[in-house]
């Protein structure tokens, strides 16, 4: 940026030097371009020097897989075009060879391609990016890997495949960033030694509320550092902001080899915009941090960060859209929920109806009864931004006391408020006969499993299911929180003493994931939780009901 550059005027540069990148500086090197992703003899000479190269600085990732296809994503340090090889051995014979999109400024240099037709089993890939200036200047390639379910009838002769997902929440929350000297975010080590098909994030990927400082004074006089960065040093407001939120976690050398081994499917909860956020809340004036206090104007920027971050597989139909299914093969489908755009404002949560009692939102809640009732999976996994059961309350400066942030209102009575919902999916689930439902979730900091029973309930119109919590990835870890009886929860295991100090460092150990395990041959699903080192400490096997 020039010496006391005005931001808009560097906006209206960049988007100047982009439109004249993408016209005529990539109509004169698409030949180049092409002939190199054809490994043709016509391909230009590699550029060497790395001053030249383009950069990768937030590796690469996969995600949204689903049957045959799968997105590759990566980022490059300038405007480039990416340019992806796939194939289905290591040794990348036979590979093929495609150009994905152009990273440019308006997209943070982000860059993504779907792949389709893809043979079930692993796919290994290469991602590097070509100079739009310097056609010879390419850069060194990084390499991953998918696996691509086998959504074919086992009945077909096809010898049975288990399945292994794994997930979690809660990143570079309360000021505990990227500390190199700790081994930086352990979990995604941990949770990569089990090889799992893939990954739910089940939300709070980031802290854009939660600013980040260099050091933290732990309780036995010790420090922990933080990576730091002019982004994290302050709350989220800008696009720009957001983004830097996104890349910050990326500078983790853990979770880029996790990235690059294990697809993600991701969705979001409060922290990615503000703390506890509704659509159309304007923060009070006990918050004094905000220069913009429009929460819908804050959530468009965060939304768009989010999206340009992540693998999503964006819908034309719905291009804002969160909540999607996978299909996983004829053992597994899971369902990504969106608890936070369709949602009414935080309150008491006792409302006998209507919209301000919306969680889901009504347009949510119909497609996943209709995708639950096609769903031909043996497992359907409902993965929730939020835990049924666990009250938590919302603790913002500018909200009233006695306000409630999830699904549970405190009040262990018949449904209200938005447990309405939870009510009308669960007889939903059991008058259609629909079998084998699990949910997983985070966001509490801390990890349990419970199992819910209509015999120990207020509302008995559903059948027993269980409920798994993961997280927090690398945050403080919390609770354990107060549990709402409407739903006759029986919490089996909790991860953290009941009289833990709060907002405990991840040097305590206090860091969480979970692991779900399908075996192809009896079907049986077999559910654990883990801390930071991948110990187990809780397993439950689940048959499948017929």
């Amino acid at each position: 940026m020039p010496d006391h550059e005005h931001p808009l005027d560097r906006r209206r540069r960049l988007f100047l030097r982009d439109a004249v990148l993408g016209s005529g500086a990539l109509l004169a090197s698409a030949q180049t371009m092409r002939a190199h992703a054809q490994n043709s003899p016509a391909a230009p000479a590699v550029i060497t020097s790395e001053r030249l190269r383009p950069q990768l600085p937030g590796g690469i990732m996969s995600g949204d897989v689903t049957r045959d296809r799968a997105i590759i994503w990566s980022r490059s340090d300038r405007n480039a075009r990416m340019l992806i090889e796939y194939a289905s051995d290591e040794s990348f014979r036979d590979a093929r060879r495609i150009e994905g999109s152009i990273a440019l400024a308006r997209s943070d240099y982000t860059a993504r391609v779907e792949l389709r037709d893809l043979p079930p089993g692993r796919i290994h890939y290469r991602v590097r990016f070509q100079d739009l200036t310097h056609s010879s200047a390419i850069s060194e390639a990084l390499q991953g890997s998918l696996v691509i379910p086998d959504v074919a009838d086992m009945g077909a002769g096809k010898p049975p495949r288990d399945i292994t997902f794994a997930f979690s929440g809660d990143e570079a929350g309360q000021g505990w960033g990227i500390n190199r000297e700790w081994g930086g975010y352990r979990v995604y080590e941990a949770m990569r030694r089990f090889k799992p098909d893939f990954f739910i994030h089940s939300g709070d990927q980031i802290y854009a509320d939660g600013p980040i400082q260099a050091e933290v004074k732990l309780d036995d006089g010790s420090l922990w550092r933080n990576v730091v960065t002019e982004a994290k040093s302050k709350v989220a407001q800008t696009l720009d902001d957001y983004r830097g939120n996104f890349a910050y976690n990326q500078l983790d050398e853990s979770k880029r080899r996790f990235c690059a081994e294990v697809p993600f499917l991701v969705q979001w909860d409060d922290h990615e915009v503000r703390n506890n956020w509704y659509p159309g809340q304007v923060i009070g004036a006990a918050e004094k941090r905000y220069q913009e206090r429009e929460l819908n104007v804050l959530t468009a920027r965060a939304r768009q960060a989010m999206f340009e971050y992540n693998p999503f597989r964006i819908d034309s139909s719905d291009p804002h859209r969160i909540y999607r299914a996978f299909n996983h093969g004829p053992l597994l489908e899971t369902f990504m929920l969106d608890e936070r755009s369709y949602r009414g404002a935080n309150s008491p949560n006792r409302q006998t109806g209507g919209a301000d009692a919306a969680f889901l939102g009504s347009e949510q809640m119909r497609w996943l009864k209709q995708s639950l009732l096609r769903s031909r999976a043996t497992w359907k996994l409902i993965a929730s931004d939020m835990p049924i059961s666990i009250v938590v309350p919302d603790l913002n400066p500018d909200v009233p006391q006695g306000t409630f942030e999830a699904w549970a209102n405190a009040d262990h009575g018949k449904p209200s408020g938005r447990e309405l919902e939870v009510a009308e999916l669960l007889r939903f689930i059991k008058r259609n006969r629909i079998r084998n439902v699990v949910w997983v979730t985070a966001d509490v900091h801390y990890a349990s499993a419970t199992h819910y029973s209509p015999e120990r309930a207020q509302f008995n119109d559903f059948d027993p299911f269980w409920e798994f919590v993961g997280g927090p990835l690398n945050a403080g870890t919390f609770g354990p929180g107060e549990i709402d009886r409407t739903f006759g929860p029986d919490v089996r295991f909790v991860s953290i003493p009941a009289d833990m100090k709060q907002n405990r460092p991840p040097t305590d150990n206090y860091q969480f994931f979970g692991i779900g395990k399908i075996d192809a041959k009896s079907k049986a699903l077999t559910m654990s939780l883990h801390d930071v080192d991948g110990k187990e400490l809780f397993k439950v096997e689940l048959p499948p009901a017929a």
